[in-house]
């Protein structure tokens, strides 16, 4: 796929108010239910939520192993949260209504200019949204260079940046398997980024400091749980 280009999105004075972006009770509804079955089935760890602001425009910004990461991520925020998905994932009319009743938005990577805009709206409605910027699932549960177009939401809406990682849902549910399995998986969320810190960067040097932030997540997750990588991507224990 192509790499997302940069929009240059004006800043909006009006239409900054509305009706909820999700039904807050059904929204909670289900992240207690995700959260039970994640807990039986994948054994589910949080760490670093104290680290994510209760209110105001959040931008969470995470690795990508797997269809599992939304809602696992989402279950472990207390608060909702919209996020970014791919425009092919709403072409099913049953997915695409039950994913947009969680706030997801359509992302054309081939034309992002929509997608941004509706999360820009969101954000400084002071809404939190959830982006995976490597675009799609990892091939190897690996992190992969992100892709640019993502700071124009974070500088316009002045939001704090939330780093994430999630470990173990390559694992449970990789690319080249139809349906999960159990296993283990671990979020971490890490230490919130303030507009003070990425406003004045290049979009090289910001995608290059966010990036890092999320692998040193990933490897905080890896260490606290006394695993390795291999070359071959699989996990050992030392």
């Amino acid at each position: 796929m192509s790499e997302v280009k940069a929009v240059s999105i004006k800043p909006r004075d009006k239409d900054l108010s509305g009706p909820p972006f999700v039904n807050v009770w059904w929204y909670e509804f289900s992240r207690v239910w995700v959260r039970l079955v994640a807990r039986v089935f994948f054994r589910i760890r949080y760490s670093g939520v104290e680290n994510i602001p209760r209110t105001g425009p959040v931008l969470l910004v995470s690795n990508h192993q797997s269809h599992l990461d939304p809602p696992l991520i989402g279950a472990g925020v207390p608060r909702t949260v919209s996020y970014l998905a791919r425009k092919t994932l709403f072409t099913n009319k049953f997915f695409s209504r039950l994913i947009t009743s969680y706030g997801a938005i359509p992302l054309d990577l081939e034309n992002p200019l929509s997608g941004l805009k509706e999360a820009l709206r969101r954000l400084r409605c002071g809404d939190a949204v959830l982006i995976f910027p490597e675009g799609t699932r990892s091939p190897d549960g690996e992190i992969h260079p992100f892709r640019k177009g993502f700071r124009v939401l974070a500088v316009r809406s002045q939001a704090i940046i939330v780093p994430l990682a999630i470990e173990g849902a390559y694992q449970s549910w990789p690319r080249s398997r139809k349906f999960p399995r159990p296993g283990r998986i671990r979020v971490h969320f890490g230490r919130a980024i303030g507009p003070q810190d990425y406003e004045n960067l290049d979009e090289e040097a910001f995608i290059r400091m966010v990036e890092e932030k999320v692998r040193q997540c990933l490897a905080t997750i890896r260490s606290e749980s006394g695993n390795v990588r291999r070359n071959d991507g699989a996990n050992v224990s030392p």
